[in-house]
């Protein structure tokens, strides 16, 4: 069993290897299969993509005013494609294929490592899940990364389990209060309700505490 308490902090070169490992794996997945539903949400593997990128997107520019919102998002326009579908900012082109949403999903992973790596530590921005700092939402991209993947994993039918390294870091800054008896990626899942862990049944509601730990 691998502890999943970690000292180190998150960084951007973890949310670098993430989004490659995720688009290394989706690159397998089917031409016919992005119309499916993703794992156990409403909505298809190809919407699960946009959403992903989407967030990525939402936190690089969220991050990116010369002074960052405290008590709300930048105001870009989300939108919803279908009823029930989700709300996203950012959209691929259907006609690009998979190979373009996946470029997208790449672009938009990008642009939130670049603005981890050059945003001072000390900026802070809103999320509705707690006001936070660069290393907070790098670690935010790495859980939406990692969790989706799990998502689509199970709607396209390939594996995904990705390294302790990856998940144990972002559960020690998102999840202080996570169970320390179990491996990462289960606690993870756990953690998002996704998956139960022995003893634990499967979570129905669920958020991370992204305020950086000196300021709870």
């Amino acid at each position: 069993m691998t502890m999943i308490r970690s000292d180190r902090p998150v960084t951007p070169d973890d949310l670098d290897l993430a989004v490659r490992l995720a688009v290394d794996t989706l690159r397998e997945a089917p031409g016919t299969a992005w119309d499916h539903p993703a794992g156990s949400l409403e909505w298809t593997c190809w919407e699960t993509v946009e959403h992903l990128a989407d967030d990525l997107f939402a936190y690089a520019a969220q991050l990116g005013p010369r002074t960052p919102p405290l008590t709300g998002e930048v105001p870009f326009v989300w939108e919803r494609r279908r009823p029930g579908g989700p709300a996203n900012a950012i959209g691929a082109d259907r006609t690009a294929g998979p190979a373009g949403l996946l470029q997208v999903l790449e672009s938009c992973g990008a642009l939130l490592v670049a603005m981890a790596r050059t945003t001072p530590p000390q900026v802070r921005a809103h999320h509705g899940f707690g006001v936070s700092d660069p290393e907070g939402f790098t670690a935010m991209g790495i859980v939406e990364t990692l969790v989706h993947t799990h998502d689509l994993a199970e709607g396209l039918g390939l594996p995904w389990t990705p390294p302790a390294e990856l998940c144990a870091p972002v559960l020690a800054r998102l999840f202080p209060d996570a169970p320390a008896d179990a491996d990462p990626w289960p606690t993870l899942l756990w953690c998002t309700g996704r998956a139960e862990l022995p003893g634990r049944p499967r979570r129905t509601e669920w958020r991370w505490n992204g305020v950086p730990a000196d300021e709870r």
